[in-house]
């Protein structure tokens, strides 16, 4: 039984072959409509969603299928009945799960139940979804992502390290930008390559970037005293300024605007974070069919 928890999981051929297929359903969804017809689609939510959901859920009916949303605690997952007999429940009477939660340990331990395909729709420490969704617009953009040098600016998080597990694939440049506290405490995490650099200084990093990535500063549930390290690291025009001539900007939303980055490039010409999140909806169709 297949499933999608993390994109070390997966080689470099199987991630290809995923993508491809979000590109033919982006250019032919008629041709999916009745993928999957009679097949149900579970989703357990114990984090907040927008795009997850939408995306998700638009989605697998676009292919014919039924989506059917779980609200955790009224479900009492883990709590009224356990983690594992809920999940062999839900394998008498839907055909994959998707999950997003604040327990990476839990998704893949129910993974490996093999009772039920299940994705990782975000959990405290990956999101798969997001950073495969970010290689298709990397490529409809720029091109082959192995050509390209991408700069992350902001902290070290559950999308820093699916885009650092996606480097390691397919060892495209990848320069890291975090304020030195929360680099000094993270340092020894990551596992660095000669493609791979990490710093504390915006403008370095930057040089050159052909894609400028950011995220919220401070991640749902933790606490907003952390902002105060991030305070010089806003990704701006002056920012962008250091970057490639064609640089694009990326985001994954929610974006608080004015803080780590400005309105005006979220609204600009450069930013391409609403074609990210309609990619979000494409790459999850593939990864559905891929598991089913």
């Amino acid at each position: 039984m297949k499933h999608f928890i993390d994109i070390a999981d997966f080689n470099l051929k199987q991630l290809d072959a995923i993508i491809r297929k979000a590109k033919k359903i982006k250019k032919n969804p008629k041709e999916f409509s009745k993928k999957c017809n009679n097949k149900t689609l579970g989703m357990i939510f114990q984090k907040e969603s927008t795009r997850t959901r939408v995306s998700f859920n638009t989605g697998f009916s676009k292919m014919g299928g039924h989506c059917i949303e779980l609200n955790a605690s009224s479900i009492g997952f883990g709590r009224r009945e356990s983690h594992e007999d809920v999940i062999r429940t839900l394998s008498q009477y839907i055909d994959i799960l998707m999950i997003r939660n604040d327990d990476h340990d839990i998704i893949k331990y129910l993974s490996s139940l093999n009772v039920l395909p299940i994705i990782n729709g975000l959990s405290d420490y990956s999101h798969p979804c997001q950073i495969l969704s970010d290689l298709l617009t990397l490529s409809e953009k720029l091109g082959k992502i192995k050509k390209q040098k991408i700069c992350w600016i902001g902290d070290y998080n559950n999308v820093l390290r699916s885009l650092i597990e996606l480097q390691c694939m397919y060892n495209f440049k990848l320069e890291v930008v975090l304020p030195k506290e929360i680099l000094r405490k993270n340092i020894s995490k990551i596992i660095k390559n000669k493609n791979l650099n990490v710093t504390n200084i915006i403008h370095d990093g930057v040089k050159n970037a052909n894609c400028v990535m950011t995220d919220a500063w401070v991640s749902m549930g933790e606490n907003n005293s952390k902002k105060r390290h991030f305070k010089n690291y806003q990704v701006n025009k002056d920012v962008m300024k250091n970057a490639s001539k064609d640089a694009i900007f990326m985001h994954c939303l929610p974006a608080h605007r004015d803080e780590e980055v400005s309105s005006e490039l979220l609204d600009s010409k450069q930013s391409v974070v609403w074609e990210q999140a309609q990619n979000r909806m494409f790459v999850q169709q593939a990864i559905i069919l891929n598991l089913l």
